[in-house]
């Protein structure tokens, strides 16, 4: 399998531990540097929300990744947009990496521009020969422009799009084997959009290749009630649910210990509730570790 291999990389912050990790959010910046008995292995940013020269944020990001290690996921590129990269946006990410050294870099398979307008979204995809080659040209040209490998993220969606014949799991795979890039693997998403569209997300999660998946995260979701039709809504907004833990320890008994965000992005919990949701994911990513040491002995 193909891996990205930049031909001058600076150093950078530390790796990403196989342990739970949070989203860093502004109300949290004081209890994760203040309390250091209470502390995620690790966290994660929008790079959109530091793309500013300077301020208070730069700070507090700064103060942070001096003691943990630290991930950028992007919700700004518009990867499968059909205009092409923003150029410039691209420039302000790579400042940012420069600046910071994360140790990774995600995005999305996903659009959300079109005519130079940003429509605030991530919207759906075709999956298909056309959308491939879009996606592997945008992916290869921030690897290039970043000098890295990057992360790409399966999506939640609503619809589907039409033209689309390839299955998600096929299209991640293929889009990682001719770019080099990783999967950041979003159980919750999985169950979302396999729930929205009467698939199985057992199967998609079993056949997803564990050697491609560099990070996982975990989400809440909201849901509605249509008549006799449910629908659920990504809107990182809750505890993760039952079922998306379970999809997570099946995963992990395959694949073992891989590096696990728990995504928490609106209406903002109590820091000591963030933390209670990264420590069932270390919990559980423990109990993979000890029934691994147990098959090999």
């Amino acid at each position: 399998m193909a891996r990205y291999a930049p031909p001058d990389v600076a150093p950078r912050a530390r790796p990403i531990p196989a342990s739970a990790g949070v989203g860093l959010k502004p109300e949290h910046y004081t209890s994760i540097l203040e309390d250091a008995a209470v502390r995620p292995g690790w966290v994660e940013v929008h790079p959109e929300n530091y793309m500013m020269a300077g301020g208070p944020a730069h700070g507090w990001l700064t103060a942070v990744r001096e003691i943990l290690p630290l991930s950028f996921h992007g919700v700004g590129l518009s990867l499968g947009s059909a205009d092409g990269l923003d150029a410039a946006h691209l420039d302000r990410l790579a400042g940012l990496v420069d600046r910071y050294q994360p140790a990774e870099v995600s995005e999305h398979l996903s659009w959300s521009r079109i005519g130079g307008v940003y429509l605030h979204d991530l919207l759906p995809l075709p999956l298909n020969a056309e959308t491939l080659a879009v996606m592997a040209a945008a992916v290869s040209r921030v690897q290039d422009r970043l000098r890295r490998r990057i992360l790409i993220e399966n999506p939640s969606t609503y619809l589907a799009p039409d033209g689309g014949d390839w299955p998600e799991v096929a299209f991640m795979a293929e889009l990682c084997r001719r770019t080099g890039c990783g999967w950041l693997l979003d159980i919750n998403n999985v169950h979302v959009s396999a729930t929205n569209h009467q698939g199985d997300a057992g199967a998609y999660i079993d056949s997803v290749p564990t050697a491609l998946v560099g990070e996982i995260h975990l989400a809440g979701h909201a849901v509605e009630h249509h008549g006799h039709a449910r629908l659920l809504i990504d809107d990182h907004g809750s505890e993760v649910s039952g079922a998306v833990w379970a999809l997570y320890g099946r995963f992990l008994a395959r694949a073992g210990r891989v590096p696990t965000l728990v995504e928490w992005d609106t209406r903002v919990p109590a820091y000591p509730v963030l933390m209670q949701e990264a420590a069932r994911a270390d919990r559980i990513l423990a109990t993979v570790s000890q029934r691994n040491c147990a098959d090999a002995a």
